[in-house]
């Protein structure tokens, strides 16, 4: 989530006249997030893009046009705004498609905190454009270009944008720019699927799935497993978890906020490795959310087995939510919890 720096400084690009705010028609935001500068834009024609379920449903609920999670071609409009990913690819990937889209003469209007690398960012969207304007305030950086297709480079739109569709990273695991690990298997995740006994058995669930790789784990050597549900907030997910448990049968994801949509069948067992970042700021209360969620979604029986960094605060949650736990490894920085029967109020 950015901060009211960047919504400032995007939009004082707007009220200076650097960029001109069009008198009719469409304007689009990409990774748009609810915030009160919004008003500052004309509500009815406003169509916002975020892929993030929580984003997502927040820009809903304000009551704002929001595109469909899945949406990778977008609505011809004379100004994009757009809030660059943390990602550098996926951000390559999206400066091509709202250039690809955009109309002759439309204009593409970025922002980013100068400690995010906001004038390295600005050379990519310069390199595929050709020019590119600036203004900083606020420690922030507002970075635009007008759409020139005689400037345009092609060649690099096309690669940029087939460098964002799911690809296969590792044998059987697919993944794509801006999920978490993207480009390789992360190591508490391989600690955990290796903790995991094999003996164990039921219907369990994945929160915050990922590309899938702990179901495909799971499902491959828990023969006594029924059945895997993998919750993953990021729509983009989705189709990389779709090729990854594609030798399988016995499962289902949903596009979910885990925090909040637990699921309503109670589960035998669920496995995690729970984000800790909003945004781009440290968050363990995030990963809190995930067992608390997580306790309310699981049989009275029910084991949680999960995997964080050693520094995360997780164990007085766990006592708070669980009869019993205990930290069945420490290594390498990351530690394996694994909490049994949650506790429910009476």
């Amino acid at each position: 989530m950015f901060d009211t720096a960047v919504y400032e400084t995007l939009m004082l690009a707007l009220d200076d006249g650097a960029v001109t705010l069009p008198d009719q028609g469409p304007i689009l935001f990409l990774r748009a997030e609810l915030s009160p500068h919004l008003a500052r834009l004309p509500k009815e024609r406003l169509v916002c893009q975020n892929s993030f379920k929580p984003d997502h449903e927040a820009l809903k609920a304000a009551g704002f046009d929001v595109l469909p999670p899945e949406t990778e071609t977008f609505p011809a409009t004379q100004l994009t705004l757009l809030l660059p990913p943390r990602q550098k690819d996926e951000t390559r990937a999206l400066f091509a498609r709202a250039l690809r889209d955009a109309p002759e003469g439309g204009v593409i209007l970025a922002c980013l905190p100068n400690t995010l690398g906001s004038k390295t960012i600005e050379k990519l969207l310069r390199e595929i454009a050709g020019e590119t304007e600036a203004l900083s305030k606020n420690k922030c950086r507002a970075f635009w270009t007008v759409k020139n297709s005689s400037q345009i480079n092609t060649d690099l739109m096309e690669e940029w944008i087939a460098r964002d569709a799911p690809q296969e990273m590792e044998a059987g695991v697919w993944s794509r720019p801006g999920l978490f690990s993207w480009n390789r298997i992360d190591a508490g995740s391989e600690l955990l699927a290796d903790s995991v006994p094999e003996n164990i058995r039921g219907r369990g669930a994945d929160f915050g799935a990922g590309q899938g790789f702990l179901s495909r784990e799971i499902l491959q050597h828990c023969r006594h497993v029924e059945h895997m549900t993998l919750l993953e907030a990021e729509h983009r997910a989705l189709p990389c978890i779709a090729q990854t448990l594609s030798g399988f049968e016995n499962w289902d994801m949903k596009w979910a906020d885990a925090t909040k949509e637990g699921g309503s069948t109670p589960y035998d067992f669920i496995v995690m490795n729970p984000p800790f970042h909003v945004g781009r700021a440290d968050a363990a209360s995030l990963g809190q959310d995930f067992i608390r969620s997580a306790a309310k979604a699981l049989r009275g029986s029910g084991q949680l087995w999960l995997v964080a960094n050693r520094h995360l605060p997780y164990e007085e949650v766990l006592g708070e939510c669980f009869k019993t736990f205990e930290m069945l490894e420490d290594s390498g920085g990351y530690k394996i919890l694994r909490a049994e029967k949650p506790k429910r109020k009476r």
